[in-house]
């Protein structure tokens, strides 16, 4: 469901999926458990073309995970899904890149 690199001292975190909603989120949210200590993370959701209330909740929890140490950027975020972002605010509190390479920038900026 996911895959999992890392890049210095930032990890990168591909949902491969088409869909985070209900069905996906509890799987997605047991592989972001096993992560370990994390404290800089690139999501990848450019494969992700559908995302509901859910699928937002396990974002919250991941965010919650990485604690006040830890930043988060997400990345590829196609526009139904961005839009799901904006119209609930989650925008203001996710870090919304193009890619992976401007989350990692981001991230070490």
């Amino acid at each position: 469901m996911t895959e999992i690199d890392t890049d210095g001292d930032i990890t990168v975190v591909t949902v491969d999926r088409d869909r985070f909603d209900a069905v996906a989120a509890p799987g997605l949210k047991a592989d972001f458990q096993q992560l370990g200590p994390v404290r800089k993370l690139v999501l990848d959701l450019s494969r992700v073309s559908f995302m509901d209330s859910t699928g937002l909740g396990a974002l919250v929890s991941l965010l919650k995970m990485l604690g006040g140490n830890g930043a988060m950027a997400v990345a590829g975020v196609q526009p139904p899904v961005r839009k799901l972002f904006e119209m609930t605010r989650l925008d203001s509190l996710f870090r919304l890149t193009p890619n992976v390479e401007e989350a990692k920038a981001f991230l070490n900026g």
